[in-house]
């Protein structure tokens, strides 16, 4: 078998077998395929594509590249949640206690923020003394006990989709439907998990901005889990404003204990069209949207939760698991297994009782509004970069991030704002970028005489 033989078979529209994939990516893992033959595969992949069946062989071959993770100690279903990332997206430290209070267990290795999306590992390293890094022995432990547990991934995870990744990276092959499904669903089948919920965001702070690719990746990857024996499914989520009102690792971590605490939001907002299979945010009877106390997040969380808990046999309807998350916030139960992952991961558990504890920014600066008008429209990755400008978010992999700095969303989408009314809270402790952050944040909002049309938090359900 030859390399080059393969490129011109994809180059010229050909169906590649599982043994050629094979042949592909443990060649190009073990150094026997140059980058630039990879480079070359990787273009004809990109403008040829893959059909359902190449994707599955694709992933499952770089599932078997490194470590696969033994979870079977853990009683129960397994499920896990990923999300493909935004800003504002915290569901994951709102999901995990909120899933594990309900009667299930929640075993997730995550990972770190990159541009203007927010990592679940830097959120957490916020909460002061907590580690990411824990043995396999004692993930399965935390778990057991506390129900949930949040880590970052092993060092030999899916070692085929790090170095595929990086090349794509530079060779202009990154937004293809077959090889962004196949290297999130590949990590997602190694970490173990028995069944999987996934969470693709469309929008303006999204990676696949218009809602007809979201929808074709959320199918993909359905079909990729389904086709490797794990139970799958999608939610398309919207990602056109901050999911959240936080944007900063340790003001995500509070706003997210808030909601845990049952102080802010509303777990059943929204109304359902079941014809369409979507769910909407709260949108007036005139179409306008409205800003909603807290954001989507904690309505998005508690979807994201009730579909882990049927999926995890937890629950048998949705009627069932909306009562379990309803308890879990009322009782104080989900706050506790949050609290009881935090302790075990060597971190304060009394940051739940008391959010003074976590990092805080030596200044509040008011980010005013330039103009008076509704909250029409937002540029969301833009709003995600001015956090990074803050110092919450990394440029490249070796940038380290302020915990205590962001800024605290006091509008959303539909909001009447008067000129010069706080549009948020900046939380800074650097005035190096501080200028170029609020600029770009003020230049994001876009604030209009007439309201913006409306939008939903859920669009699709596979």
């Amino acid at each position: 078998m030859r390399m080059v033989d393969l490129i011109e078979k994809k180059r010229n529209g050909g169906r590649l077998s599982a043994e050629e994939i094979q042949f592909f990516v443990n060649g190009y893992v073990d150094g026997s395929v140059p980058d630039y033959q990879a480079a070359a595969m990787l273009m004809a992949i990109w403008f040829r594509g893959m059909d359902k069946q190449e994707t599955t062989d694709l992933t499952l071959t770089m599932v078997e590249s490194g470590d696969k993770i033994d979870l079977s100690p853990i009683p129960g279903v397994k499920v896990d949640k990923h999300s493909t990332g935004g800003v504002a997206d915290t569901t994951t430290l709102i999901v995990g206690p909120l899933v594990a209070a309900a009667g299930g267990h929640v075993a997730k290795m995550s990972g770190r923020g990159l541009g203007h999306t927010g990592g679940t590992l830097d959120k957490l390293e916020s909460i002061p003394g907590l580690s990411i890094d824990q043995s396999m022995e004692r993930f399965a432990e935390i778990v057991g006990t506390c129900g949930v547990s949040v880590i970052g991934q092993t060092g030999n995870l899916v070692p085929a989709d790090k170095k595929l990744y990086s090349l794509r990276d530079v060779t202009g092959t990154i937004d293809n439907v077959s090889l962004i499904a196949g290297s999130i669903m590949s990590k997602k089948i190694a970490a173990g998990a028995d069944k999987i919920v996934l969470d693709v965001k469309t929008g303006s702070g999204a990676f696949m901005q218009d809602l007809e690719g979201a929808e074709n990746l959320a199918r993909m990857m359905v079909e990729i889990g389904t086709l490797a024996g794990r139970e799958t499914h999608a939610l398309v989520t919207d990602m056109n404003q901050p999911l959240g009102n936080a944007v900063g690792n340790a003001l995500e971590v509070e706003e997210a204990i808030r909601i845990l605490r049952g102080e802010t939001g509303s777990g059943s907002t929204g109304s359902t069209d079941d014809e369409a299979g979507t769910v909407g945010t709260g949108v007036s009877g005139d179409g306008h949207i409205l800003g909603t106390e807290g954001g989507d997040l904690k309505y998005v969380s508690f979807e994201l939760a009730k579909k882990m808990l049927i999926l995890g046999e937890i629950c048998g309807d949705e009627e069932e698991a909306q009562k379990k998350l309803d308890w879990a916030i009322s009782s104080g139960e989900a706050l506790e297994r949050f609290a009881c992952m935090i302790e075990m991961q060597g971190g304060n558990r009394r940051v739940v009782d008391n959010t003074d504890l976590l990092p805080r920014a030596g200044e509040i600066v008011a980010a005013k509004a330039q103009s008076s008008g509704y909250v029409s429209a937002m540029d969301t990755a833009q709003l995600g970069v001015s956090a990074l400008l803050l110092g919450a978010g990394r440029s490249t992999k070796d940038d380290v991030i302020d915990p205590a700095v962001g800024y605290w969303m006091k509008h959303r989408l539909g909001d009447w704002v008067e000129k010069g009314e706080p549009l948020a809270e900046f939380h800074v402790n650097s005035k190096t970028r501080f200028e170029e952050a609020l600029k770009r944040f003020q230049q994001a909002i876009n604030i209009t005489k007439e309201p913006g049309e409306a939008i939903k938090s859920i669009y699709r359900v596979y």
